[in-house]
């Protein structure tokens, strides 16, 4: 199978995503880099790309757009792995040259520009991928096939939580220093950068949409333009009830991403910094301990397992099953064709909800804490 010829918008040599993002398109073998936009100065982008070994390199997104649009061996798609505020900008120079976009969460710094990159997204023939990576580890796919299968019943109560430490005092590094600048990152702090992982999460394995909520959020550091911690109270549609804890201030916790959904036949738990174990527990009978391709497993976990149980899987192999998922799709439409039924990946129209639930966290903690309804 040929390798999809990808390009690059941010993610230079110091930008942890970039290289994240690199390594998961490349352990299925199904892309390859062949250009790129690096850094926001034509300097910084050159130095980036020669490092990298680029054949082409370029000064700025839009130059790059244009040339590879007109090249026979242009790129397939592109990977935006940018700060917030230029997603827009960027995927629509791409997408009205018909590449496709590959573009990392959230999906824009504002309520306005993701509806237009929406719309930009469907007049174009191209793909819009959303990296919300967590919905490619294979327990979150087991989780979501038993909540379809009705293992757990009609759901009741969804808990997520995301508490990171790492901005708990002021930090002067680069990936601080524009996630915690509105202009750049958008009105939420820890809700866009955590939060929206989180939110999406409980949607994906659910299958609910969020119809109103209730947002306390809070910059506890000093001079802090943006949410470092928010509590948000959730209903979703057919009456289940949910609470969201995202915070970056909360010493002693690195990714700890969890998700509990309780049904009225059972609930299920997984935590992301243990990605290969999903508890199932039956009303009234023991937990079950579900382990990733081990007893109980099932087809959604399995297609996106690559070793045997007992192996860990975890973050670049999550991220890589939605690249992968991404090759399919893009194969699939150069060939005139639909993907596969089982192809599954975040879509900008997930990007859109993932935006819609920062600004009404937003408006809402403005309101001391008033039920927002979701901006569908």
């Amino acid at each position: 199978m040929s390798r999809i010829r990808l390009g690059m918008v941010g993610g230079g040599n110091d930008a942890f995503i970039g290289g994240v993002h690199r390594i998961a398109s490349r352990i299925d073998d199904r892309f390859e880099l062949v250009a790129g936009a690096l850094s926001s100065t034509p300097e910084k982008s050159q130095a980036s790309g020669a490092a990298l070994g680029l054949p082409r390199i370029y000064d700025d997104f839009k130059q790059m757009a244009q040339r590879e649009a007109r090249r026979k061996d242009g790129i397939d798609a592109v990977i935006i792995v940018t700060p917030n505020h230029v997603h827009y900008a960027a995927a629509r120079e791409f997408l009205k040259r018909g590449i496709h976009v590959i573009c990392d969460k959230p999906l824009t710094s504002t309520l306005a520009d993701a509806k237009k990159l929406v719309k930009a997204a469907e007049d174009s023939d191209a793909l819009f991928i959303l990296t919300h990576n967590y919905t490619g580890y294979p327990m979150v796919r087991q989780a979501r096939e038993m909540v379809a299968n009705g293992d757990i019943g009609t759901i009741r109560v969804v808990q997520v939580e995301y508490p990171q430490d790492w901005l708990t005092v002021e930090q002067d590094f680069k990936q601080a220093e524009w996630r915690t600048d509105p202009a750049r990152s958008g009105a939420g702090g820890s809700t866009g950068d955590i939060g929206t992982h989180a939110f999406n999460l409980a949607c994906f394995i659910t299958g609910l949409e969020v119809e109103s909520l209730a947002a306390d959020l809070t910059a506890f550091v000093p001079g802090r333009q943006v949410d470092d911690n928010g509590h948000v109270m959730l209903r979703f549609e057919g009456g289940a009830k949910g609470m969201l804890w995202c915070s970056q201030v909360a010493p002693g916790n690195e990714n700890a991403l969890r998700i509990r959904i309780y049904g009225d036949k059972g609930g299920l738990e997984w935590a992301q910094e243990d990605p290969n174990y999903l508890w199932h527990t039956p009303f009234g009978e023991p937990k079950r301990l579900i382990t990733r391709n081990g007893a109980g497993a099932g087809d959604a976990a399995a297609r996106v397992s690559r070793i045997p149980p007992g192996h860990p899987e975890g973050y670049l192999e999550g991220f890589a099953n939605v690249y992968t998922e991404a090759a399919d799709a893009i194969m699939a439409a150069k060939a005139g064709q639909d993907a596969p039924a089982d192809v599954l990946y975040p879509t900008v129209h997930d990007g859109l909800k993932g935006v819609q639930f920062v600004s009404a966290c937003v408006k809402s903690s403005a309101r001391n804490a008033a039920w927002v309804k979701l901006d569908h």
